[in-house]
């Protein structure tokens, strides 16, 4: 069954010809095809979309006007519109009608050159290491917040302790204790404002005891290394393999580094576990040369297909330094982080920290450490924990239906997956994403320069399933979809 319908009263070249879609003009669809009515009308309207027919911004007819002059019944335009915008294609709000969400036009599927000229805006993101922002706990974050300012004592609101706030290092000392296999003494709990701040301060305190050399994964973030770097240390790559990082390169007067940095229970960006007889042989290797070993547990409680590993520092909790933060489960915003020191360094940490360091906002560690307290965290990780594994089985399941010479790797954990490219095919799939208005990150830009091996960078592409918004998610995997290199 083919149908046309134009949006009645508008005149071509009127008022109403740019903001109404197929304003002045019959638009064909499509309605034959399987499945009934309704879902021929979500296929049509949705095919529309894509291929550009109906342009981002385009206001459809209201359910009623469309209904009449496809002769279909209101409730099943109704029901189609409210599929679409679920899924990301249509918008809806009060007073401003049905509209098509500004969302990247597709491209035609054999077209792999992009044209010349300047990419589009990024209508949708896939980079990795942020969380999805929009799912923060707004009202139970500020119930908390409301709770902890009316507990707090006056003294609160003055200068800060270097260590961060005490209400907060108890809370985490029983938290990471319960839910880590963390050995935390609030005495040795540091609080800071991310990830980098406290590696900064570790690196320069191991910098002036003697250290020169970082042992650090093959593949990591570029910034955490230039943090060492500032320090005055030099990275030192180890390699990466199936069981994660292989230590090796520390032993046997291979190296000269005294001190290594490792994500032991998800390592970033490979998404693989370092192996239970790798995690012995580092926490050796610290203990046989007073090494130490700084583990970043920046996404340890989000597993999926088993429960979290335990962290490192449980075995060894005076020669590795522990690093955790609510950028993953809450928001990066909040600018919360936290380290349990080894007795050894604590005292030189905070000196350089007192000398100048920014402290975390006093009602965020207030609010974070009754958020804790109260059980509010544990059950916001557990919602968001069902949220991601959801995605990840999503990116998984789609890939395996269309695109299934694309192999999804590592263990189903955190808010990232590595998707295997053919070789070669890295940078052209980016340039494609670039035009396609998607955001992405390949995976040799996360390697060390120089690499450990002369084995060369594989392709491939490091998805954040966590960053989009669940009504973006359907549309950004299709993006995704459209710039995929195709089967050989």
């Amino acid at each position: 069954m083919e149908k046309s319908w134009a949006t009645p009263g508008a005149e071509p070249g009127g008022a109403d010809a740019v903001g109404a879609a197929g304003a002045g003009a019959d638009f064909h669809l499509d309605l034959s095809g399987p499945g009934g009515v309704r879902a021929s009308l979500i296929r049509a309207l949705r095919e529309a979309v894509r291929s550009g027919r109906l342009a981002p911004g385009s206001r459809l007819p209201s359910s009623r006007t469309l209904a009449a002059d496809l002769g279909l019944a209101r409730n099943t335009v109704a029901d189609a519109y409210g599929e679409l915008v679920a899924e990301g294609w249509l918008t809806a709000r009060q007073g401003s009608g049905t509209r098509v969400a500004r969302r990247a036009a597709a491209r035609a599927p054999e077209r792999r050159t992009p044209p010349v000229g300047t990419p589009r805006r990024a209508a949708y993101d896939l980079r990795p290491g942020t969380a999805d922002v929009s799912a923060f706990p707004r009202a139970a974050w500020l119930a908390a917040a409301r709770r902890a300012m009316a507990a707090a004592p006056h003294e609160a609101l003055g200068h800060v302790d270097e260590r961060g706030r005490p209400e907060l290092r108890t809370a985490l000392a029983g938290y990471l204790a319960r839910a880590r296999g963390v050995h935390a003494d609030p005495e040795r709990i540091v609080v800071c404002s991310g990830f980098t701040q406290g590696l900064g301060l570790v690196s320069r305190v191991l910098r002036e005891r003697g250290t020169r050399e970082m042992g650090v994964e093959e593949y990591g973030l570029w910034f955490h290394r230039e943090a060492l770097e500032r320090a005055g240390l030099r990275c030192l790559p180890m390699p990466l393999d199936h069981r994660g990082a292989d230590v090796g390169v520390l032993e046997g007067g291979k190296a000269a580094a005294r001190s290594v940095l490792v994500t032991p229970a998800h390592q970033f960006p490979t998404g693989v576990p370092l192996h239970p007889d790798r995690r012995a042989a580092v926490v050796d290797w610290a203990a046989r040369t007073g090494g130490t070993v700084l583990e970043d547990d920046y996404d340890g409680e989000f597993r999926y297909d088993r429960q979290p590993v335990g962290c490192l520092q449980g075995l060894a909790p005076e020669r590795i330094v522990y690093f955790g933060t609510a950028s993953k489960a809450l928001a990066p915003g909040l600018r919360l982080a936290w380290m349990v020191l080894p007795e050894h360094l604590a005292g030189e940490v905070l000196a350089h920290k007192r000398a100048g360091e920014w402290s975390s906002g006093v009602l965020e560690q207030l609010t974070l450490a009754e958020f804790l307290t109260s059980g509010a965290y544990d059950r916001h990780v557990r919602a968001m924990r069902l949220r991601y594994r959801r995605r990840r089985d999503r990116l998984v399941e789609v890939l395996a239906e269309r695109a299934p010479h694309i192999k999804v790797t590592g263990i189903a954990a955190g808010l990232h997956a590595v998707l295997e490219l053919p070789p070669g095919t890295e940078h052209p799939t980016l340039q494609a994403a670039a035009w396609e208005g998607l955001a992405l990150e390949g995976l040799s830009r996360l390697r060390c320069t120089p690499p450990p091996t002369t084995a060369p960078t594989p392709d491939g592409l490091v998805v954040g399933y966590g960053t989009p918004p669940d009504h973006a998610f359907p549309g950004a995997l299709e993006a995704l979809l459209r710039v995929l290199p195709p089967a050989e």
